[in-house]
């Protein structure tokens, strides 16, 4: 294999999946213990400048995720597959519907950034903008996205683990892209069956935000809202989101 990944399971449905732009393959918690392996196969790619991949360098866009996960499916000896993408990765994986619509069964959003352009004001973008630089303003991003209600320790982790296992060059770069980026026009209407996931206490990916964009893109999409959680169910509900997702995608 040329494409560095980790792989769960031994099911016959294949699951693609794409963390989100502080995570890593790795950065799913004690989630992934509570995954079907009889049922399901999951593949967890790591993008470039990442985990496993830190030291791959790139453009640093949403095409070339998709680019490498199509690779990797290919490798895989994959044909059809699912998709899950957490946040960023939720754009990503749409980016991969766009790109090979023929090749995915079943699309799964978690706290997922929506298709078109990421609106942000002036105080947004200095937030955002100024992340890969300032280990400060990614604790303030993943203070407001789990509702201002998680523990210090566990913000500092979450924030301390992006720092050491992705390159500044890659995290300032993916959030150009995937704020920037509009690919509602390629996704807009299509069948694949979706399911968006959101956590009651995500105060910038919230349910209301979904209705008005992923829901409105698909016509054949539902949504849940987590109780108890924030942008991260993996950590925060593990056993929750587990269930949720794969009774979707059995279904």
């Amino acid at each position: 294999m040329s494409t560095a990944h980790r792989l769960l399971g031994s099911g016959d449905h294949k699951v693609l999946v794409l963390h989100d732009w502080f995570g890593t393959s790795a950065g799913w918690g004690s989630f992934l213990d509570y995954l079907d392996g009889d049922t399901f196969s999951y593949a967890f790619l790591d993008y470039r400048g990442y985990g496993d991949r830190k030291d791959v360098t790139g453009a640093y866009t949403l095409a070339e995720i998709a680019d490498d996960a199509l690779a990797l499916a290919d490798e895989l000896g994959w044909e059809n597959f699912s998709l899950v993408g957490h946040s960023m990765g939720g754009k990503a994986v749409q980016q991969v519907l766009a790109q090979a619509p023929h090749r995915v069964r079943k699309l799964v959003g978690l706290a997922p950034v929506p298709a078109g352009a990421y609106p942000l004001d002036a105080d947004g973008e200095a937030l955002f903008f100024g992340a890969a630089l300032d280990r400060d303003k990614r604790l303030a991003i993943v203070d407001l996205v789990t509702g201002q209600r998680a523990s210090r320790a566990w913000v500092a982790l979450m924030v301390d683990r992006s720092i050491e296992h992705s390159t500044r060059e890659a995290f300032g770069g993916y959030v150009q892209d995937w704020v920037t980026a509009d690919l509602a026009h390629r996704i807009s209407g299509s069948p694949v069956p979706v399911k968006v996931i959101v956590g009651e206490h995500d105060l910038a990916l919230t349910a209301e935000v979904m209705r008005g964009t992923w829901l409105a893109h698909y016509p054949n999409a539902e949504l849940e809202e987590i109780a108890n959680s924030g942008h991260y169910p993996m950590h925060e509900t593990p056993v929750a989101l587990a269930t949720s997702l794969e009774a979707f995608l059995r279904a």
